[in-house]
């Protein structure tokens, strides 16, 4: 399982969010970095099944983009675009950038004995589902092949075996690549550039000369250069700004910079808007490149309600700059997620659970967008039926069933009542529960939010109380009354 390049661990400063309180997510299995092994197993280029129908309230993250003038995409691996992954893939993202398959390590481990098989496939399922292709990437110091690492090179052969690589696999793939990551990592944290094979045997000029060679093999490709811990404003990322403005003024060609954005929750920069927006000032686009917010494992509902959040800031962020062209997710699913691996006790970075159930994070995403949760109001009624199951002195646990009588599915709920006694809601499952003085309302979560008509939802919680324990008189779902 070959990874890319481990990221310095930073400390995880938890907000812990006030009153919202739910169910906790399930474990995350380790998956190989950034988007998966580089797995070479062909895809069929059929287009997903999209004839299954779609909970209505369910939001649809390319569409929704569109409408914004973005795009959103996500990371991915080739041998997984079949069955729920591919189905999501196709469904939600219009963009897509191959986690490991377009590397040089993966299409060229042997000097001049290729395999594009995993790159094929990629590209090939992206033109199915009418989405764009990220090519990822050309020069990166990290999953070489050994021949590139330890070969002995001067200036001038390493340059000619860097173009001509570039000009070999840019030129397979003309005109269906619509970004390519030409240049990926050049900087040290301090700004310095990185000692990487190309720094050492060609020098400063490395960079220029790949993108020069990237424009020559493929035109119409946009071309970037792309890092990690340049969210912000900080020493990298204005050493990144500096090389992108000496580049435009020398005339190479660069169309726009990534920003890879690989967060921890709690740590999203403030400055990440104006950042990009100094980027844009210069005259290149500006992209989110690989997206994911790690916390600690397993997380609790607050830490899933902030990752929400800031999925939604870095998301508004680049909205709010007409020239980021768009984000890319760094995997959509816990299960294809990079981060369990390289980061010990970390996970839960992605809008996905490793079962392919949506997190809040993804409604976060959408929020964004612009999407409201209206929900679906039962046209007829609603039965709720509320019982104690334990009580001590202190403290209760109780648990809510909710029935849609009605004859329409309900998609997306939210249950309201009102304590009689002063009660107070303390841990939920189930559901994510808000408080505020006697008022309570309940959400579905991710994996519970439709109702088919003439079934039942249950959630439970943990109360706290002070004097009696009456139970709540009344119950609305979705704002209508129900029986109780």
């Amino acid at each position: 399982m070959k990874l890319l390049s481990l990221r310095r661990a930073a400390s995880v400063n938890l907000a812990v969010a006030s009153l919202v309180i739910g169910g906790a997510a399930s474990g995350h299995a380790a998956a190989s970095d950034q988007a998966g092994a580089s797995g070479q197993a062909g895809v069929s280029g059929q287009a997903a099944d999209r004839s299954a129908p779609r909970a209505a309230a369910e939001p649809v993250l390319r569409e929704l983009a569109a409408a914004k003038g973005i795009y959103y995409g996500t990371a991915v691996t080739a041998s997984k675009l079949n069955g729920s992954y591919g189905s999501i893939t196709g469904e939600q993202f219009d963009s897509i950038t191959p986690g490991n398959e377009m590397k040089w390590g993966s299409v060229e481990p042997n000097r001049g004995s290729y395999n594009w098989s995993g790159a094929d496939a990629i590209v090939d399922f992206a033109e199915a589902h009418g989405q764009k292709v990220r090519g990822h990437t050309l020069v990166w110091h990290s999953q070489l092949p050994n021949w590139v690492i330890n070969g002995s090179w001067t200036a001038d052969s390493l340059r000619t075996v860097m173009t001509d690589h570039i000009a070999t696999e840019a030129g397979r793939y003309k005109g269906r690549i619509d970004h390519w990551d030409v240049v990926n990592e050049p900087f040290n944290e301090d700004g310095t550039r990185r000692q990487s094979v190309f720094q050492t045997a060609i020098g400063d000029s490395y960079i220029a000369d790949a993108l020069r060679a990237a424009r020559a093999a493929d035109p119409t490709a946009k071309l970037y250069v792309n890092d990690y811990n340049v969210e912000g404003v900080n020493a990298k990322s204005t050493a990144l700004y500096n090389l992108v403005k000496s580049l435009k003024e020398q005339g190479v060609p660069i169309d726009g910079v990534g920003l890879q954005a690989h967060l921890i929750i709690g740590q999203v920069p403030s400055s990440m808007q104006a950042n990009i927006q100094r980027f844009a000032d210069l005259g290149v686009d500006v992209a989110i490149t690989e997206l994911d917010i790690r916390m600690t494992v397993p997380p609790t509902s607050a830490q899933l309600a902030q990752q929400k959040a800031e999925y939604k800031a870095v998301t508004s962020a680049c909205l709010a700059v007409s020239r980021c062209e768009g984000v890319t997710v760094w995997g959509f699913t816990d299960s294809d997620s990079w981060i369990p691996e390289v980061f010990p006790g970390y996970g839960a970075a992605t809008p996905y659970d490793e079962n392919f159930r949506p997190k809040p994070a993804y409604y976060g995403i959408a929020e964004a967008l612009g999407w409201t949760d209206g929900g679906t109001t039962p046209t007829g009624s609603c039965a709720v039926t509320y019982a104690v199951q334990n009580q001590w002195n202190s403290g209760f646990t109780a648990q809510v069933t909710v029935k849609n009588t009605s004859t329409e599915a309900v998609n997306g709920w939210k249950v309201a009542w009102s304590w009689p006694a002063g009660q107070r809601v303390t841990q939920a499952w189930n559901a994510t529960v808000t408080q505020s003085g006697s008022a309570v309302t309940a959400t579905n979560a991710p994996y519970n939010a439709a109702i088919a008509p003439g079934a039942t939802v249950t959630f439970g919680f943990n109360g706290a109380l002070s004097g009696s324990n009456s139970a709540p008189t009344a119950f609305t779902l979705n704002g209508t009354a129900c029986t109780a």
